[in-house]
């Protein structure tokens, strides 16, 4: 029987070192896995500034390169692991690749998904949250007050 606790743990952790690669090129730090079978398949972390694309967040690279992996653009065998609760436009690209699961770290309660209409994902996406929240909400708050 898996562990699901520390499985959950183990990839986001891995979610977490991808925040650290887009902090590193002073990005938002956020970063995501998307996991199949027992496997990470894509790995993305924000490129918003790097791209000079608004919508180059964590997530959408990962749906990028998983579906480009697995050959097909619907991801319903797949789990999303994000260091941040995906925002309103990731949360909708989720619903369109038909994503199985999502399993963030922290809320974001200014922008994050939730706010405006937890209605925006695939009615059989799974949601859990919570998974390592003090590291994954201490990356994003140490990062901005470096800016500020």
């Amino acid at each position: 029987m898996i562990d699901l606790v520390k499985t959950d743990e183990h990839f986001m952790r891995e979610a977490l070192q991808e925040a650290k690669k887009a902090g590193e090129r002073d990005e938002v730090p956020v970063g995501a896995v998307i996991v199949s079978h027992g496997r990470i398949i894509a790995r993305g972390h924000n490129l918003a500034e790097t791209l000079n694309d608004a919508t180059a967040h964590a997530e959408m690279q990962a749906f990028t390169a998983a579906a480009n992996h697995i050959g097909g653009k619907y991801l319903n065998d797949c789990t999303l692991y994000v260091t941040l609760e995906p925002c309103p436009m990731c949360a909708a690209a989720s619903l369109w690749v038909q994503l199985g699961e999502i399993v963030y770290g922290t809320s974001d309660p200014k922008r994050g998904y939730t706010t405006l209409h937890a209605n925006l994902l695939h009615p059989k996406t799974k949601v859990r949250s919570g998974i390592l929240a003090a590291e994954c909400s201490e990356i994003i708050t140490s990062f901005f007050k470096k800016k500020r």
